[in-house]
């Protein structure tokens, strides 16, 4: 089944440009944007078995640890590079969110909203949240980092990212109103700062 920030993501990649996709996972949104926008499509991706699972979609992958960085990659290599819910599981997100501005021409950036309501109220509740877009309990999950719609938009100037547009979903609908509220899925089309 196809995630749902695939198609808001897809909406924004030009058909045949050259997109990057750091902590790819097992390729499935890079083979979707080759299969649907005709993007040329490359993965940067640690786990073993994922990169053998791009390898079995034909996704060009590059075994690294996004920790050290992207200094393999020139100034502005690839017209999109792509951190699809990764953001969370990143130590270093200040330096990863200035390398794919760095990397790309533009950037995308999805994650799950902790300001979502459901969060708030487990926390309120006296317990760490667990809902579809944070999948985990707080003894196993890969996240190490929380933020929320509004920590982003704060974050994004510091680190020299320009917003360019947004969507924020919850199941697959698009949110407006109250998006940090309502919103679990945060997606986000950004570019270097001039």
């Amino acid at each position: 089944m196809m995630r749902a920030d695939f198609s808001a993501i897809a909406q924004w990649i030009k058909p045949g440009t050259e997109v990057l996709d750091v902590g790819c996972g097992d390729g499935a949104l890079l083979a979707h944007l080759r299969d649907v926008r005709l993007a040329h499509t490359y993965g940067v991706e640690l786990a073993d078995d994922k990169v053998l699972a791009c390898a079995q979609k034909g996704i060009n992958v590059i075994q690294q640890d996004l920790e050290g960085g992207l200094a393999l990659f020139e100034d502005k290599t690839f017209d999109t590079v792509i951190l699809s819910q990764t953001l969370q599981t990143i130590h270093e997100t200040a330096k990863i969110l200035s390398e794919i501005a760095r990397v790309g021409k533009e950037c995308v950036v999805s994650f799950p909203n902790f300001g979502h309501w459901s969060h708030r109220l487990a926390v309120l509740t006296g317990r760490m949240p667990v809902s579809k877009s944070l999948p985990y309990q707080w003894y196993n999950t890969p996240n190490v980092r929380v933020l929320t719609i509004a920590d982003f938009e704060a974050l994004a100037p510091e680190v020299g990212l320009e917003l360019l547009d947004r969507v924020v979903l919850h199941e697959g609908q698009e949110i407006s109103l109250m998006p940090n509220l309502r919103g679990s899925l945060a997606i986000y089309r950004a570019r270097r700062a001039k």
